[in-house]
């Protein structure tokens, strides 16, 4: 496999990112010289030192010649992440010596070009979905899958799947900046359309027309969620399917969904057969959703191309383990169950929410939110505060900027709610939980970093 002719080496800016990891780690696997900076070490950096790649620290050292590869202009591809900053020392020194430097979609890009990508695009349920698609299609019928996700498996306990056999790759395509235009999908699932990065697309409209161009990459299949707000730009002889729950009019849809007993069955509807029964692994209702998307895409596969049967995946999708903060319960008692999940847009809050109230309906619901970046808690905050409104109680922490800088007025006490700090969370959520007289569910959400705070706030809960 050739990204391009010339190029045997690689030098991530980043390396300890789990996207970029991820990156690195499948060039490493198909031979090419895989060299790296970060800033400082993590025990991810440490991971990928172990498997043999070698990597530079520190925003002022040079010393590439401790990077166990020739780096010439000629034959080295330098892949950045937005994460590393323009005047870092190493970037500088690279951009001024005429390295050919991609940013990390642009590489990934050229991945989706080498095998048959099977990508998954929306606002929500683009992790848990392509991570299923990587379930469902990694066993012997298609020789395995290589898979870049945007979450840890629980079964896999990583965000990478490899094999050198395999003709498919499942991709997660970010919106983000733009970066799944880079993208050539073979076929692709568009989950949802509601507006988001504003920052970035400056209206709802522009949003969506960044999808349109999105489709127009598409090679073989779209499967669309049905009745979203997106008019597909599809090439010639590219077909479109649609999917959804309990509605008869998509191609691949849901019916009979039964919830009894911590579990949830249903039947998976496709353009030519019934597979009854299925049960889900996570038996969260949004996954239903999920699942038909996913096995929309796994069933495509296997009716054009001979892959894997509708039985296995029925078998697969049951042994679903879900993804690491994707509505992860960590305690469930008969007093206080906890969930932790990566929600952090209006809708995505909205649908853990009613997730837990179906799971849960006689339970009092304290949320944590975590609001990510100043942009989108200002550009959301109607939103934030209607669906926190829907909890029983409502805890804030303070706006998690990631590469933002503050703005004047946007804060977390706008959006409703006590504010606490994150070093007070554990005791004041244990505290909470000893006083209610009720069975309660207390949730955390949010994209920043509550997640370094689970252990401990699972430890202080189990004894509840």
């Amino acid at each position: 496999m050739a990204i391009q002719t010339n190029i045997n080496n690689l030098f991530f800016l980043g390396i300890g990112g789990i996207g970029m990891s991820a990156l690195a780690r499948y060039f490493h696997h198909f031979g090419y010289s895989v060299a790296g900076y970060d800033r400082t070490p993590s025990d991810l950096t440490h991971e990928l030192e172990a498997e043999g790649i070698t990597i530079v620290y520190g925003d002022d050292d040079l010393q590439f010649e401790d990077c166990q590869l020739q780096i010439f202009k000629a034959d080295t591809l330098v892949v950045r992440t937005p994460a590393v900053p323009e005047n870092n020392a190493i970037y500088t020194y690279l951009r001024e010596q005429g390295f050919d430097i991609r940013k990390r979609a642009e590489v990934l890009g050229m991945v989706t070009r080498q095998k048959k990508a099977l990508c998954v695009a929306g606002t929500h349920g683009k992790t848990t979905t392509s991570t299923m698609i990587a379930h469902l299609l990694n066993g012997p019928a298609t020789n395995g899958v290589n898979a870049f996700l945007g979450g840890i498996s629980m079964n896999y306990h990583t965000n990478l799947l490899l094999s050198k056999e395999s003709e498919y790759v499942v991709v997660e395509a970010d919106e983000y900046d733009r970066s799944f235009h880079h993208l050539t999908p073979y076929i692709s699932v568009v989950t949802a359309v509601d507006a988001d990065h504003l920052d970035i697309y400056g209206t709802a409209e522009a949003y969506r027309k960044a999808f349109a161009h999105y489709t127009s990459l598409i090679t073989h299949a779209l499967v669309m969620k049905h009745g979203i707000a997106l008019q597909p730009r599809l090439q010639p002889g590219v077909k479109c399917y649609t999917y959804g729950v309990e509605d008869e009019q998509p191609d691949f849809y849901a019916t009979n969904i039964r919830v009894a007993e911590g579990q949830i069955i249903f039947d998976f509807h496709t353009p030519n057969e019934t597979v009854h029964d299925l049960q889900l692994g996570v038996p969260v209702w949004v996954n239903i959703e999920n699942t038909v998307a996913a096995m929309a895409v796994a069933w495509l596969v296997e009716s054009q191309e001979s892959g894997v049967k509708s039985q296995e995946l029925k078998e697969r999708i049951a042994s679903f383990k879900g993804v690491w903060r994707r509505f992860n319960i960590h305690v469930n008692t008969p007093h206080v169950a906890y969930i932790d999940d990566y929600a952090h847009h209006p809708q995505e809050i909205a649908t853990a929410i009613d997730s837990i109230r179906k799971l849960y309906p006689d339970r009092k619901l304290i949320g944590v939110f975590q609001p990510h970046l100043y942009t989108r808690t200002r550009d959301f905050a109607d939103g934030f505060r209607k669906v926190l409104a829907t909890l029983d109680e409502t805890i804030l922490l303070p706006i998690y900027p990631a590469r933002e800088q503050p703005i004047p007025g946007v804060t977390s006490e706008m959006l409703g709610g006590q504010v606490v700090q994150k070093a007070d969370l554990v005791a004041e959520l244990k505290r909470r939980a000893a006083a209610s007289k009720e069975p309660l569910v207390i949730l955390t959400v949010g994209a920043g970093d509550v997640d370094r705070l689970v252990p401990d706030i699972t430890k202080a809960l189990e004894n509840e």
